[in-house]
């Protein structure tokens, strides 16, 4: 592959993972083509791609962005899922894809500065709330206090409630005074 070449597509790699916070690696062989097409399309289904990328080359186009320190996981054949999902989403399809074929290599994932390596790091990873699921548990913590303080609010004022109304069904119908103003036939 000439220089020329080889700068075209490390631009064209940079283009690409210049805004990506976190990718998984996986190695491409052993994945005949219907499962690697299959594999493609569950995860344009999720708004995810996959490349193949030659090493030196991902290397080259990471430098000094946010995927910087993911080289690690590049070891012979190498395919980078990414995309507009979490790490966590990623890592779980993932997983599920590995059911399916078992000769998937999974070599790890990384984001936010960190390396998970091997299928326990992407079985880590899977395990992770993904950014809808940790805004939904911070939303909870948040208002469970609130919660509370509402429910010891209500609590009292609801059986104060339910005192005088069972003393309301209990008095005569037509109340203390209708009782009060009647005199007694002789």
């Amino acid at each position: 592959m000439s220089k020329k070449v080889k700068n075209l597509i490390t631009a064209e790699m940079t283009k690409r993972f210049g805004e990506v916070e976190g990718v998984a690696v996986i190695s491409p062989t052993g994945i005949n083509g219907n499962q690697n097409h299959g594999l493609r399309r569950k995860l344009r289904e999720n708004k995810l791609r996959m490349t193949v990328v030659k090493n030196t080359l991902a290397r080259r186009a990471v430098e000094g962005k946010k995927l910087a320190g993911f080289d690690k996981l590049l070891s012979g054949p190498s395919a980078l899922v990414y995309g507009e999902a979490s790490i966590a989403a990623i890592a779980r399809l993932l997983l599920d894809a590995k059911k399916d074929n078992d000769k998937l290599e999974l070599r790890g994932a990384f984001f936010d500065g960190e390396i998970y390596a091997g299928q326990e790091g992407i079985e880590t990873a899977s395990k992770l709330p993904t950014r809808e699921e940790a805004i939904g548990n911070i939303v909870g913590a948040i208002l469970g206090p609130g919660r509370k303080l509402a429910a010891a609010l209500k609590g009292p004022g609801g059986q104060l409630g339910g005192i005088l109304k069972a003393i309301e069904e209990k008095a005569p119908k037509g109340g203390p005074e209708a009782g009060a103003g009647e005199t007694p036939a002789a």
